[in-house]
């Protein structure tokens, strides 16, 4: 695997993130029925639950060299509570996928969280995406059942009307 920089994300990242989402349709489709659009880079500086400041969001891009965006997650963090953060999406290009970069990026980010004092790490998936639901498995995450209604919050953003079946996942960090 190469070395993967992870870094908050710039403004002249966004045609690569852009890019990302156009390569990661499938998994769109399988969250909202439909491929994402060029608005919804822009969309991710905005989307946050209710309650949650706008200082609590983080944007970080997973890059290859310099500027090969491979990847991004969208945290929210001391949301719910002070003790938790919520990631909205998490991304792997398809190219990048099955080679370790999720992961390892993933554990990183996990152990910094719990580093900061945050015992618990929630995201979402949707039902029916084996991919990232098994990789959720592999990090330790309990995957509960389908829930929540168009409109309601889920993760770190409001459900969009597309998604049906999501399944919220929850991983314990250790203590530091």
């Amino acid at each position: 695997m190469d070395e993967i920089e992870v870094r908050e994300l710039r403004p002249e990242d966004e045609a690569g993130v852009a890019r990302l989402f156009a390569a990661c349709e499938d998994y769109f489709v399988a969250a909202t029925g439909v491929p994402a659009l060029p608005a919804d880079v822009q969309s991710l500086y905005y989307a946050l639950p209710e309650g949650a400041a706008p200082d609590q969001k983080r944007l970080l891009v997973l890059c290859r060299g310099a500027d090969d965006v491979v990847g991004l997650v969208d945290v929210v963090d001391r949301w719910p509570d002070v003790g938790s953060c919520s990631v909205g999406v998490f991304l792997v290009a398809p190219e990048a996928r099955r080679q370790g970069v999720g992961a390892g990026v993933a554990r990183r980010l996990i152990e910094e969280a719990a580093g900061r004092g945050m015992r618990t790490v929630v995201a979402t998936c949707p039902g029916g995406w084996e991919p990232g639901l098994g990789f959720l498995r592999s990090l330790g995450f309990e995957i509960g059942g389908p829930e929540g209604q168009a409109g309601e919050t889920v993760g770190n953003r409001t459900r969009h009307p597309g998604e049906k079946g999501l399944r919220t996942a929850r991983l314990t960090t250790a203590e530091r």
